[in-house]
């Protein structure tokens, strides 16, 4: 069983129809990499997958259960209550563009919050594993520290260690290095490659084409909507099938092909 599966997925906003028909499936501890330009639906598929945004047709699945929606004796399709979306939220975790950091909470007060207000863990031991995920993300010394008096690439990986302290079974990461400066990009990209050695599902949208090659088990190459084309890194990068995938690649990556 996948685990995660989408059917059918289609989003609009207004008349301008974003997702048209999205099939794709995630396995349990896959490192699916999602590339492709602006404006081609990538983070809006990241929305739906953590039901932060409503979609008009189709089917999200998390470990064979149905998400986001239900069919009522009638057969008409019903958006499930927020608490109960809530809820696969804790399962799905998803770091953004911004760090959205709590600024007059300290680093380890900003770890600890989801598990203490949303799962009713105890602040101790919540102190405990806010504690170690920082350890994971390189932070220990900065626990006190407000996020002002971080940078950006620490204030990221405080991100991250918060989206882990909900225990996740999937994390999400829409472009979580595009605010930074290249020479904070590295940090970021590392603990997500521990991640992946950790074997922690996950999907990435990013630009970073090179991280996509090293770190991903697939690459999904979406444009207007829909998936281009899908496959191993070696294959999809090297190899690319479609004009378009070659058209991007050539204008994002300039000399990666005849590397």
């Amino acid at each position: 069983m996948p685990m995660i599966e989408i059917k059918g997925l289609r989003k609009r906003f207004g008349d301008l129809e974003v997702l048209k028909r999205i099939d794709l499936s995630v396995e349990r501890g896959e490192v699916v990499v999602i590339l492709g330009p602006s404006g081609s639906g990538k983070s809006t598929l990241l929305r739906c997958l953590n039901l932060l945004e409503p979609f008009e047709e189709g089917e999200i699945l998390i470990e064979g259960k149905l998400i986001g929606y239900s069919v009522n004796g009638n057969g008409a399709r019903l958006r499930n209550s927020e608490s109960d979306n809530a809820k696969v939220r804790e399962q799905v975790g998803m770091v953004f563009q911004s760090f959205n950091l709590f600024p007059h909470r300290t680093v380890v007060q900003n770890v600890m919050m989801g598990p203490v207000k949303v799962r009713g863990m105890a602040k101790a031991e919540a102190d405990r594993l806010a504690g170690d995920l920082l350890e994971k993300v390189g932070l220990s010394e900065k626990a006190d520290e407000y996020p002002a008096r971080l940078s950006g690439g620490q204030q990221q990986r405080v991100a991250i260690a918060r989206a882990l302290a909900m225990e996740p079974q999937v994390m999400l990461f829409d472009e979580v290095t595009s605010a930074l400066d290249p020479e904070l990009v590295g940090e970021v990209l590392r603990v997500i490659r521990q991640l992946a050695d950790e074997g922690m599902t996950m999907v990435i949208v990013t630009h970073e084409i090179h991280f996509a090659r090293d770190v991903g088990d697939r690459v999904v190459f979406m444009d207007d909507g829909v998936i281009v084309e899908q496959g191993p890194p070696s294959q999809v990068l090297m190899e690319p099938d479609s004009p378009r995938l070659k058209l991007f690649l050539r204008r994002f990556q300039g000399d990666y092909l005849a590397e």
